[in-house]
């Protein structure tokens, strides 16, 4: 299976597992049944350890289906509980590349975002609208080509789709974004990446930092010498 969709593994001991997701792939089971990260990894360790019986692995964040990039797994549940609070105090942080449409504004950008959980979407909404989120980033062009921008991106606040939603509500959609851009074709996945992610090591209590290079594919490769 670990071949089956091509899984990086950055970094692993007792205590954390750092790997790279796939576009496509679930970074979790849902109900579609279709393979995703949590329960490869978990054969991962199953098959390289020998591991009889049920194998822990604490899905510690997320990332949408058809993202890729960085993402940190917990193994035993003490090291769970410390991280998921790094991520509640802000201490786990992410960064993003994306290569946006157009050319977004460089800075701190923000938005009233609503999801609809029906449709599973986001969007962007008039401050003050009842069951609105603000939402926030910080968005900074990298360099341009093709009418197209690679963008470093931020998060300040963690809002479902938000990166996806905020640059389109800026009339900078993403690329290849089926959900949030009208000229995304199909088969395209969406070009936002987790490039880098850090966070203090659950027990060693020292600051990680893990990065995960552009892939090699549309419309990355416009930007490769970045």
């Amino acid at each position: 299976p670990m071949a089956a969709v091509n899984l990086s593994i950055l970094y692993e001991d007792n205590h954390i597992l750092v790997a790279v997701k796939p576009p496509g792939l679930l970074s979790q089971a849902d109900r579609t049944g279709d393979s995703d990260m949590l329960t490869l990894l978990k054969e991962y360790i199953r098959e390289k350890y020998h591991k009889p019986g049920a194998v822990y692995l604490g899905l510690v964040h997320r990332l949408d289906r058809p993202v890729g990039g960085v993402m940190v797994f917990a193994r035993t549940s003490k090291a769970a509980s410390r991280l998921s609070a790094q991520v509640r105090e802000g201490l786990l942080e992410k960064g993003y590349r994306a290569v946006v449409c157009g050319r977004p504004p460089d800075g701190r950008i923000t938005h009233d975002l609503i999801k609809d959980a029906r449709t599973n979407t986001t969007r962007a909404v008039p401050p003050g609208t009842p069951g609105a989120r603000s939402a926030s980033l910080v968005c900074r062009a990298l360099k341009e080509r093709g009418g197209m921008t690679l963008c470093d991106i931020r998060l300040i606040t963690g809002r479902s789709h938000q990166i996806r939603v905020q640059m389109a509500a800026v009339g900078c959609p993403l690329w290849g974004d089926q959900r949030y851009n009208p000229q995304a074709r199909p088969g395209q996945w969406v070009a936002l990446w987790a490039h880098e992610l850090s966070f203090f090591h659950p027990v060693l209590r020292e600051r990680m930092r893990f990065e995960a290079p552009l892939p090699a594919a549309e419309p990355w490769d416009l930007f490769t010498e970045v």
